[in-house]
């Protein structure tokens, strides 16, 4: 062990809490507020890149009925986000959801459970520093009017190199700990709701006053999702807003580092939440008012912008000087994004490593910025050579791979609700609330994902899914989804071997509190 880094000990627990074998990990106690943890919760799920990617391709698969679709996206979240709540007040644990399903199902499960969220957080900061390069170039090109610069994206060299940077300062700041990540955040999350909110109001001005012919009269029954028009455009629009909300879970990996760490975290995610539903509801309104769900012109769904909705829209809606505000703020999320995801993946990591499941040197601490610093670091080379060798092999690959984190985040946030329900099995008849909170709600938001996850990977063996290419017949999307999940199964096999102790169960047991103290 070096000087400048230390180690959890086997005895130690978190401070104030009942023993259920939970170990403080050293990391900085009190950094955070219930502020601050949802504005992490938020800028980790980054509202404003969420809405330019996925506004056109939700429109394209249910029209009009957008709304509707977010909300129900949102729905099974919410369900969710009572589970980690109730988790979080029994054991406030920086492992979330690995630490959790250990304590119900044992460490097998739990495992699979950790390796699932890290790798899918692995795959979302590679997608989200390439998408903060290519608007860091296309920004450039918007202030300098020059199509030479903005072209310079298109640079293979240039583009891996901006994008290597960009992973680099994430990094450190991330490594400086959450007092340092709290202030950027700040100032990231708050510009981008404030543009966000003068693009919502500029569309409905233009939508007052017929500014473009494709834009429609808003209606209610865009908040009925029994209007969409399949059951196949349905459950392809409600993977594309679960994906929307992933992130919010970010707020309880720094339960640890946060005031009041039974109940803040859990109140921030609910906070985040709303925030997030309110902004995408709003957005999604105003964009069809002014311009419609259609495919032709402005639409939504018109496939040529479909995939950068702000892009096409930001002049039109919003001007030339405020329209640059709006390409600001896109890369004002991903690059806030890319910060704060470090700190789930970060810290389930080194709460993998504090339980032995890991290696011990994950578990290293930096004694002066109170963050996990060697995962952090490998979590950073990491995604940086994930993504370079991505889009070096083949860019149809790295697409493949992005719509495979579907897969993932269904993966770990069913068992994380289905762990909370048979954790507190014992207490579900001491009140109505403990039943809905602690039991009804959390399997009925497992069971939806559940759902979603066993119908993508039937739509995934399909060749056309994704970028369209195959192995041997088999739709690669499939193939990498499949395989992501088996590779946890490989190195947890290694894993076994090295620490029979953890797969013992003797490390992190697996428990059924007959009565959970809660503060």
């Amino acid at each position: 062990m070096t000087q400048l880094e230390s180690r959890p000990q086997v005895g130690d627990t978190v401070r104030g809490r009942p023993d259920r074998g939970v170990r403080t990990k050293g990391l900085g106690g009190n950094s955070v507020g219930l502020l601050g943890s949802a504005v992490i919760g938020v800028s980790t799920v980054a509202p404003v890149y969420c809405l330019t990617s996925t506004l056109g391709s939700t429109a394209g698969e249910v029209g009009l009925q957008m709304p509707a679709v977010f909300l129900a996206g949102f729905l099974p979240m919410l369900l969710v986000a009572f589970a980690y709540r109730e988790l979080n007040r029994a054991m406030p644990d920086c492992g979330t959801s690995f630490t959790w399903t250990v304590k119900a199902f044992g460490p097998r499960v739990g495992w699979m459970c950790g390796w699932g969220l890290v790798i899918a957080t692995i795959i979302v900061l590679s997608n989200l520093a390439g998408v903060a390069t290519s608007y860091f170039w296309l920004l450039a090109g918007e202030i300098t009017g020059s199509e030479s610069v903005a072209a310079l994206d298109g640079n293979k060299a240039v583009h891996i190199l901006t994008c290597l940077t960009l992973i680099a300062v994430a990094t450190a700041i991330s490594y400086r700990g959450m007092t340092a990540t709290k202030g950027v955040q700040y100032a990231l999350v708050g510009l981008q709701l404030v543009v966000l909110a003068v693009f919502v109001v500029l569309a409905l001005q233009k939508a007052g006053s017929g500014a473009f012919d494709t834009g429609v009269d808003f209606s209610w029954s865009w908040m009925n999702p029994f209007a969409v028009q399949s059951f196949a455009a349905f459950t392809a629009g409600l993977s594309l807003s679960i994906f929307m909300y992933w992130g919010w879970d970010a707020c309880l990996s720094s339960n640890e580092e946060t005031t009041g760490s039974a109940k803040t975290p859990g109140r921030a995610a609910l906070i985040a939440m709303v925030v997030l539903v309110g902004s995408y509801l709003a957005t999604a309104v105003a964009a069809q008012m002014a311009v419609g769900s259609g495919d032709k012109g402005l639409g939504l769904a018109n496939p040529d912008t479909s995939d950068n909705v702000f892009a096409a829209l930001a002049g039109p809606v919003m001007g030339p000087v405020l329209g640059i505000a709006l390409f600001v703020a896109v890369l004002a999320s991903a690059a806030a994004s890319l910060q704060t995801t470090f700190i789930p993946v970060a810290r389930t990591v080194l709460a993998m490593s504090a339980y032995e499941a890991l290696p011990a040197s994950f578990a290293r601490v930096n004694p002066r910025f109170k963050t996990p610093g060697k995962a952090t670091v490998v979590a950073g080379a990491a995604t940086g050579a994930f993504y370079t060798v991505m889009t070096l092999v083949s860019e149809h690959v790295l697409v493949d791979t992005i719509y495979a984190l579907g897969l993932m985040i269904c993966f770990y946030y069913a068992l994380t609700a289905f762990a909370c329900a048979w954790y507190f099995r014992a207490e579900l008849r001491r009140s109505a609330r403990d039943l809905a909170f602690k039991g009804l709600f959390p399997v009925l938001g497992g069971i939806l994902l559940a759902a979603v996850f066993g119908k993508t990977l039937y739509d995934m063996w399909d060749p056309a899914y994704g970028s369209g290419s195959a192995v041997f017949g088999v739709g690669s999307v499939f193939v990498i989804g499949v395989g992501l999940l088996l590779l946890g199964v490989v190195i947890m096999g290694v894993m076994q071997r090295r620490s029979p102790a953890f797969f013992r169960g003797e490390v992190l047991t697996k428990e059924t509190p007959s009565l959970v103290v809660a503060d």
